[in-house]
């Protein structure tokens, strides 16, 4: 067995919390802070890198800079942070602020006069130590919505400039203003066989193990049975005193009769880490059942500063004539401390609940390159891009490519590639390969080579290749057509695509191109009258959307406006 060897050399920042500066930041909203979401919580494919500050719901809060610096960075995206600001100090750290309904006074002058500029929603700017300064107190921005967020609130981050990794920003002082004087809560604790060899409470698969609570708050866990190479998982999540939500916990540590086994902790890590969040929890269980235990071990290597361990990764080993003591520490940031405890001791009973059987012949090792081809389907997978070897599920069937269910994790981009010779040039201008989840069609960037079409994807599932000729729809939310419409301040729209999907807008007004925001999550294109390019009298309007094999639609009409008061 390969075992984890981890590279634990830190810097000197965060070897400990009195070494970052408490009190050099205020906080970026002037309401009291609750959090929705906290640092290192496990989330779809990433770890959160940062605070989510609640807004009571709603958007329009002042976000004030944190502290004196200059604005080195606006980010305006339609996923992602949706609209963001980066304000660069000059202790070393960036302060990071997203999902921003707007920039403030001078900074929203600026954002608008560039995405006019460029005629794109959509901006990536940079800016020098000189150009934007801004002081501790001041209001850069107003609280929103947009990009990838459920929901109003402030997305919070610190950085460390240089690196650009992501510190948690507890340790700068914002404990003080979410106090937690509450345990973490254990909700399910876990047992698995890691070999062929290996059986636990007689079963060859990951079992449930039973706790109970004491009365100082800790946990027993029923004695564990086992032989051969075994590890645990938890389950478990943290309330502060005043977010009134549940959200993640900060470290774990785990002790094989007395010696640090294995732990984690969520201080720092760097983006390109992030997705190794599948390997730190069971993935198979979390695609099943929705379910995040996080592993108390790891079988192979992976490149997750966060995790602490020896050179046994975790792993446990059960033999016979040994009885053994294993105990978890799962604690927030203010030191509240749950324990459990877990006896285990050796048995030779035999298996009851047995392995799935394997009925893949297409066996994936994860230490070289992978090809496998079936009729029309070629599907390359590069050397680790997978954790552990696997028997994986391939088919092509009705030009249906069944390419495992989505039960292991990818870290590298597979090739997958169908061939068609059969349709007609013309219609193969408006094919792609897209995945298919339930009912829902996803499309991939699709690259085309004659009649050869290829897409790089990190999920297994299944993917078909499709040919959409139906253009996007554009529907306007109010009608306007040769209507007078001096009351209203805003063009709505909302635009779809029942295939491909949206992949580019643009708006004219009297053929000056115009300022269209996009919110892909309520499909809305809004535009503002206030940034001044309405005539007085007649406007021709016209909006014009198309999907990504280049399908489009065009939104035409005229109005009447008058811009005095």
């Amino acid at each position: 067995m390969k075992y984890i060897l981890f590279l634990c050399c830190y810097s000197t920042l965060v070897l400990s919390q009195n070494q970052y500066p408490k009190d050099y930041f205020r906080s970026p909203l002037d309401i009291p802070l609750q959090l929705s979401g906290n640092f290192g919580e496990l989330r779809p494919n990433h770890f959160h890198s940062g605070f989510d500050f609640k807004t009571q719901k709603k958007e329009g809060f002042n976000v004030y800079a944190v502290a004196d610096g200059y604005i080195s960075r606006i980010k305006i995206a339609e996923n992602g942070y949706g609209k963001a600001i980066y304000i660069t100090h000059s202790n070393g750290y960036t302060s990071v602020y997203g999902h921003l309904q707007s920039g403030y006074g001078e900074v929203e002058k600026l954002i608008k006069s560039e995405q006019y500029k460029a005629k794109s929603y959509e901006i990536d700017l940079t800016f020098s130590s000189t150009d934007l300064l801004v002081k501790k107190d001041d209001v850069i921005a107003i609280s929103g919505n947009t990009g990838g967020s459920d929901g109003p609130h402030l997305h919070f981050e610190i950085r460390d400039t240089q690196s650009e990794k992501i510190i948690n920003p507890m340790y700068f002082g914002f404990d003080s203003a979410i106090t937690d004087s509450k345990r973490p809560i254990l909700n399910s604790l876990f047992v698995y066989p890691l070999d062929n060899n290996s059986i636990v409470n007689q079963s060859k698969r990951p079992i449930a193990v039973s706790i109970s609570q004491q009365a100082d708050g800790s946990y027993i866990a029923e004695k564990v049975l086992a032989t051969g190479k075994i590890g645990f998982g938890i389950t478990t999540f943290d309330y502060d005193d005043v977010s009134w939500n549940a959200n993640g916990i900060f470290r774990v540590q785990t002790f094989l009769n007395g010696k640090t086994n294995f732990s984690y902790k969520f201080d720092t890590f760097a983006f390109d880490e992030t997705r190794y969040v599948n390997a730190l929890i069971d993935y198979s269980r979390y695609k099943k059942l929705g379910q995040r235990v996080q592993k108390l071990f790891a079988e192979n290597a992976y490149p997750l500063s966060i995790i602490q361990s020896g050179t046994n990764g975790g792993i446990i080993s059960v033999t016979s004539n040994v009885t053994q003591n294993y105990k978890i520490e799962i604690a927030d940031f203010s030191e509240n401390v749950t324990r459990v405890f877990i006896p285990i001791d050796y048995s030779p009973l035999p298996s009851k609940v047995y392995e799935e059987p394997i009925t893949s012949k297409y066996l994936v090792k994860t230490n070289k390159e992978n090809v496998f081809s079936l009729e029309n389907v070629t599907v390359s997978i590069p050397a680790n891009a997978f954790l552990k070897d696997f028997y994986m599920d391939f088919e092509v069937k009705n030009g249906l490519l069944h390419l495992h269910d989505d039960l292991e994790p990818a870290f590298a981009n597979m090739t997958i590639t169908f061939e068609d010779s059969i349709t007609a040039e013309k219609e193969r201008q408006k094919m792609f390969i897209g995945s298919i989840d339930g009912k829902k069609i996803y499309y991939y960037h699709t690259k085309r080579y004659k009649n050869s079409f290829t897409v790089y994807s990190k999920y297994l599932g299944d993917y078909k290749l499709f040919k959409d000729s139906m253009p996007p729809k554009i529907k306007i939310d109010k009608k306007i057509g040769g209507k007078w419409i001096s009351q209203q301040n805003e063009l709505i729209f909302t635009i779809s695509d029942d295939l491909s999907g949206i992949k580019s807008y643009e708006g004219t007004l009297n053929d000056k191109w115009i300022l269209l925001e996009y919110e892909p999550k309520t499909k809305k294109l809004i535009h503002r009258f206030s940034d001044g390019i309405v005539a007085e009298g007649k406007n021709d309007l016209k909006v014009v959307v198309k999907d990504n094999v280049g399908n489009s639609t065009i939104f035409e009409t005229h109005f009447f406006r008058s811009q005095k008061p």
